[in-house]
């Protein structure tokens, strides 16, 4: 098979689907009546080329891999310091508000009486 990571669930249940749906002979270099004609193709190139070519071949679709996942990381890094930068700027803000007289603001604007009130 092409060891792929399993993404499913680990309940009985879930382990038991995919088993059942995956579990079974499959195409490969030792299965090859069992690949379509694509698969065969593939598996043929890949046994024709020596040891070297194979593990150059494998060595740089790794790479891709790990360039990916740099990649990922890296952006990321960018949005989380963003959102960093940006809740940075929201607290400042925040306190720019609350120091120019918000809250005195409120505590004066309840302190007066209701409009229309005829409280004695």
């Amino acid at each position: 098979s092409d060891l792929q990571d399993y993404q499913g669930g680990r309940d009985f249940d879930a382990l038991k689907k995919f088993a059942d749906e995956n579990l079974k002979p499959m195409c490969s270099p030792k299965n090859l009546d069992l690949c379509d004609d694509d698969k065969k193709a593939q598996i043929t190139k890949y046994q024709g080329m020596s040891d070297d070519e194979l593990a150059a071949a494998i060595t740089a679709e790794e790479k891709k891999l790990e360039d990916a996942e740099a990649e990922f990381k890296a952006e990321v890094q960018k949005l989380q310091d963003k959102y960093s930068s940006l809740s940075t700027e929201k607290d400042e803000k925040i306190a720019a508000v609350k120091a120019a007289g918000l809250g005195l603001m409120k505590a004066v604007k309840n302190s007066k009486p209701a409009a229309g009130s005829d409280e004695l």
